[in-house]
């Protein structure tokens, strides 16, 4: 029998009757409920360009919708996560962890009393400017343009949201809010170093900004593990001696002797309370640092000399053990490191080429070239990065396969 849950309503004052929400009525809702340390809508510090307010979506909501209608979204689909897209369907890809990143983002500022459109914003827009086949593409491109100012998927994810990617006649890029485009310069991860730039970089972000990094690290860490060990590539038993899988297994109250993490619902269980874990500790841990430094209001939030948002000491040095796993059985994996190093030839054959002759780029990204003045090796770069990996491996074929059509 279905479990059966009460809730207590309120009726609204008007009767009852369907009344639309304009955003006036959701910025006042938010200046209601949300924490004295929250960002509110009504606060941005605005666009780049001016743009008129929406009748019913907030200007969070409007920036969460344009980065979702865009070319460089729908790419992330056949771009690397960990598994290249041949490798079959189950696994993660970088869409598919991106979704993931806003969904525990939202979580995450759902309990903390925080904005959760500006933070699920920034979590779709965190990973746009990721090359094809994930960070061997980066890491490839980054070395091809040594000499030419480098790569850097987070650098590069600005560009397309202020200038690569054109929506609008009137200016580049998706004229996103301040605090989105900070949380893009202000993503900072075990695999992302901030570089501010012109966004203040003594200030602290917004504490959505914070969130937004602690989902993205949360989400490829335990799916990383989820993806790993459904493909085989894991040892259970390895990875059930983990500080993290210990705390896991005593939340469940099971030992590693009476689990079994190749049975699939076995296996689910675990990785949905390994997720739970993650979550709650920085919820806790969250609240603990804000308390405890007494933060009374955004601004106080932003002059603290650290991220207030984190892990418990515990917690974050299992992490750290986790990681460390992953790279040992994970991504040194002969299955990862062999299509690495595909990924590698594929890159630098293609950049070579397209440095070589020109001429062999399509005809729009010849005109970029003199049209922009970024130069021969920076277009070249923009065009291989915003390549996904389905696209990549098809051209590398076109471009050296002769039997195939070009």
């Amino acid at each position: 029998m279905a479990e059966s849950r009460r809730c207590n309503r309120l009726l609204p004052s008007h009767g009852g009757d369907a009344m639309p929400l304009t955003r006036e009525t959701l910025e006042q809702r938010e200046s209601r409920e949300l924490a004295s340390y929250a960002m509110r809508s009504c606060e941005s510090r605005g666009r780049a360009y001016p743009a008129a307010e929406h009748p019913y979506r907030t200007i969070y909501q409007r920036d969460r919708d344009r980065i979702v209608h865009t070319t460089a979204f729908r790419r992330l689909q056949y771009k690397t996560q960990v598994f290249v897209y041949n490798e079959g369907d189950n696994y993660r890809n970088r869409l598919t962890h991106t979704i993931e990143v806003a969904q525990l983002g939202r979580t995450l500022a759902r309990a903390l009393s925080c904005n959760e459109d500006l933070t699920e914003a920034i979590c779709l827009s965190h990973d746009l400017g990721h090359s094809p086949f994930g960070h061997r593409g980066e890491w490839t491109l980054d070395e091809l343009m040594r000499d030419h100012g480098g790569y850097d998927h987070q650098k590069q994810t600005y560009r397309i949201i202020t200038k690569l990617e054109r929506r609008y006649p009137d200016f580049p890029g998706f004229n996103l809010t301040y605090e989105v485009r900070e949380g893009v310069v202000k993503h900072d991860t075990e695999h992302d170093v901030a570089d501010a730039g012109d966004y203040n970089p003594d200030e602290r972000g917004t504490l959505e900004c914070q969130l937004s990094n602690l989902a993205d690290e949360i989400a490829y860490s335990t799916s990383d593990a989820d993806d790993g060990l459904r493909a085989g590539m894991l040892p259970p038993d390895e990875f059930l001696k983990l500080g993290i899988s210990r705390r896991v297994l005593d939340a469940l109250g099971e030992t590693a002797a009476s689990i079994d993490l190749t049975e699939p619902l076995e296996h689910h269980r675990f990785i949905r309370k390994l997720v739970d874990t993650e979550i709650s500790d920085v919820i806790q841990a969250t609240e603990a640092n804000i308390g405890a430094v007494g933060v009374q209001d955004l601004a106080g939030l932003r002059s603290q000399a650290d991220n207030m948002a984190g892990y418990s000491a515990e917690v974050e040095e299992e992490n750290r053990e986790l990681r460390r796993f992953l790279y040992d059985y994970l991504y040194r994996h002969h299955r990862v490191m062999r299509m690495q190093a595909k990924a590698d030839l594929i890159v630098r054959s293609l950049f070579s080429s397209f440095i070589d002759e020109p001429a062999l780029l399509p005809a729009q990204t010849q005109a970029i070239i003199t049209e922009t003045g970024r130069g021969l090796h920076r277009v070249v770069c923009d065009h291989i990065a915003g390549m996904t990996d389905r696209y990549a491996i098809s051209e590398y074929r076109r471009m050296f396969d002769p039997e195939i059509a070009v």
